[in-house]
């Protein structure tokens, strides 16, 4: 049996249990495969079916990371053995997003609570597990990020509509620059709900063992029990400002362009800013894909009214023609394979990418009469 995923039930009060999963490829930073996804998506149903559990932590293994992103090695590789310009005939593709985003809806739908520990690296496809969850927990040495624009991608996994929920305009910052953000800034954006201190976590789940559970039906109840708990847990660690509150004035006024070109050259003007963090977040964006800029902008306007479903159907569009184009592929080369971080990137600027380009990835891969992978979701 595969251990790429780890999962045990925990006996909780009056007579109930917890589901626990735990991520289980700390060696690659627990990042996502196929077969995880697959694996998750049936153990979370066959929780969601049992009486008995009522709530479902989900962790990674080690101390470094809950999810570093996607199985990118396995998708170049893919990328390389489809030589058709077909997006569809990408079958590794096709599979990986489609249960992929499908498990990160479920996560967002689940009919318990779901308790992600958020601890350590936390992006891409990380990102996708955790932001479903009902709760979300950080500590002192998590890091989130959505860098997508630095493999030329775009902040996927739900990533379009979350980040547009953001607090004024730091969800399109973050997109376009791939900034990553500490335990202080994933509360004040509300990308997280709680922070603990590391090291009590064991004791925090002996405690959500012992509390008066009620049976699922009762899921404010349940919900309620559990932010007891990690709000007396709150952490010591975690105190002040991130750079995002720091700043949100300026993200705010920099941000305000609609325009691509316009925008990419706002961002532009910090780096000279005295903030490292900012003059880091601009220089990210100036090495990374203008494609993937341009796509990133596009898809926060465009899905600004777009339901949770609507939004994983069009990134699934999205991703599969990212897949085929190329330069998916040279940003996985440039910074994984290569890693001469010398991304031949094309069309090579921002005014260079027409809105025409970016239609295409919008439209609908499939051949006629073959049904979208996620229609169901939007039924």
């Amino acid at each position: 049996m595969s251990n790429v995923v780890l999962f045990e039930v925990l006996t909780a009060g009056q007579d109930f249990q917890l589901g626990v999963a735990t991520l289980n490829q700390a060696a690659v930073l627990n990042s996502l495969s196929l077969e995880m996804a697959e694996l998750l998506q049936k153990q979370l149903s066959a929780w969601e079916r049992d009486d008995k559990i009522v709530a479902v932590i989900i962790k990674g293994a080690g101390d470094k990371a809950f999810c570093a992103g996607g199985d990118l090695h396995g998708l170049y590789k893919a990328m390389q053995e489809n030589t058709s310009d077909n997006a569809w005939s990408n079958r590794t593709a096709r599979d990986f997003f489609a249960t992929e985003y499908r498990l990160d809806y479920h996560i967002h739908t689940y009919s318990k609570p779901i308790i992600c520990l958020a601890h350590g690296i936390v992006m891409g496809g990380g990102m996708g597990l955790m932001i479903g969850a009902s709760h979300r927990v950080v500590t002192a040495q998590s890091r989130l990020a959505m860098p997508e624009v630095s493999i030329a991608l775009f902040p996927d996994v739900g990533g379009s509509w979350m980040l547009n929920r953001l607090p004024g305009r730091t969800g399109k910052f973050l997109a376009a620059t791939g900034a990553n953000i500490g335990a202080q800034d994933a509360l004040f954006t509300g990308l997280a709900n709680y922070a603990i201190d590391y090291p009590n976590w064991a004791d925090i789940v002996t405690q959500l063992q012992g509390a008066a559970w009620k049976s699922s039906a009762n899921r404010r109840f349940n919900d309620d029990l559990i932010h007891a708990v990690l709000t007396a847990n709150s952490s010591h660690e975690v105190q002040g400002k991130g750079p995002v509150e720091e700043h949100y004035a300026l993200i705010n006024q920099i941000c305000a362009y609609q325009d691509p070109v316009s925008q990419y050259e706002a961002i532009m003007q910090l780096r000279t800013h005295d903030d490292a963090w900012l003059v880091k977040a601009a220089d990210t964006l100036a090495k990374g894909s203008p494609l993937s800029f341009a796509l990133a902008m596009d898809l926060l306007e465009q899905t600004r009214h777009d339901s949770l479903a609507e939004v994983f159907y069009l990134e699934f569009n999205v991703a599969l023609y990212c897949c085929v184009y190329g330069q998916f592929q040279e940003g996985i080369r440039a910074l994984l394979i290569d890693k001469d971080r010398k991304p031949n990137w094309q069309p090579a600027s921002v005014a260079e990418v027409s809105q025409e380009l970016i239609e295409h990835f919008y439209e609908d891969p499939m051949p006629a009469g073959e049904p979208h992978p996620l229609q169901d979701l939007l039924n």
